[in-house]
């Protein structure tokens, strides 16, 4: 849980890589979950 855990968001920075905990564009995620959320209320 810190800078040498790549699962971890600061971990993902301090390597310079992305996925789920950290998006490449924070916009674009966002709008995929609200959608997931939406279609999940059924």
């Amino acid at each position: 849980m810190g800078k040498g855990d790549s699962r971890s968001r600061r971990g993902k920075i301090y390597q310079g890589s992305f996925g789920k905990t950290r998006p490449k564009d924070p916009a674009r995620a966002k709008k995929r979950a609200a959608k997931k959320a939406g279609t999940a209320k059924k």
